[in-house]
């Protein structure tokens, strides 16, 4: 089957219903797409790196698989592909509301500051983005628990990362930097926990907390944080002087 018979099993409309206006190829193109990697997104984000195949992918969206293969060399690619759709997307806001707050400190930050510049961001996206969104949280939360996933995390996240770790080294400057790298550990681990949305808390709680409940997420974690970044870094500090 050539390239142009599989779009067209995608982007044409049912019998019987007149389309007004035909859309371009390249529209074409990047609807195709869009439906290929929001589909890649939910399936990555159930099932993981290993547990999903072009195939799978191709089935979904109701394509030949070798259409993914024209568009995408392998299913590594294709995770790439899904990874850094959106991750252009948060590094940006992150940075921004990063370097938002430290001019706003006036070489005073604080770690709640800026762990609420960092958190708050992301989870907005979360909360305001839709079921989009909340798959592509998933999708990370999977990732970074991976060889795979780790290796895009390095390649896309590190930056930003790394320019709240310097606020936090400015906000902490008596702080041992291995306690603000092992800080930093606890909170993406509790923020993946909470993008993975398990269901667990709604268990233990009985209903009382809820997985899809960011609000609450973003109401708490930035301060939970940085009373533990505070404790242990004033810990190590006594530790230090004893």
């Amino acid at each position: 089957m050539r390239r142009d018979d599989f779009e067209k099993e995608v982007i044409l409309a049912p019998k019987g219903k007149p389309q007004t206006k035909r859309p371009s190829k390249a529209e074409q193109r990047a609807e195709t797409m869009e439906q290929i990697l929001d589909t890649a997104e939910q399936l990555f984000s159930k099932h993981g790196f290993y547990g999903v195949t072009l195939k799978d992918v191709a089935k979904r969206v109701g394509v030949h698989h070798t259409l993914l293969n024209y568009y995408f060399d392998d299913k590594k690619t294709l995770f790439d592909a899904v990874f850094a759709r959106r991750a252009v997307v948060t590094i940006e806001k992150r940075t921004k509301a990063l370097d938002d707050y430290e001019k706003a400190a006036a070489g005073k930050p604080t770690v709640e500051g800026a762990l609420h510049a960092f958190l708050d961001t992301d989870l907005d996206l979360y909360i305001q983005g839709g079921e989009g969104w909340k798959n592509y949280g998933a999708f990370g939360a999977q990732a970074s628990n991976s060889p795979e996933g780790a290796e895009f995390m390095d390649k896309y996240f590190d930056p930003v990362v790394l320019r709240l770790i310097e606020i936090l080294k400015k906000a902490l400057p008596d702080a041992a930097e291995e306690d603000i790298f092992w800080g930093y550990h606890f909170v993406t681990g509790a923020l993946m926990l909470t993008l993975a949305r398990t269901g667990r808390i709604d268990k233990l709680s009985h209903g009382l907390c809820h997985s899809n409940d960011y609000e609450a997420v973003k109401q708490r974690m930035a301060r939970f944080m940085a009373a533990g970044f505070r404790e242990i870094c004033e810990q190590r500090k006594a530790e230090r002087k004893g």
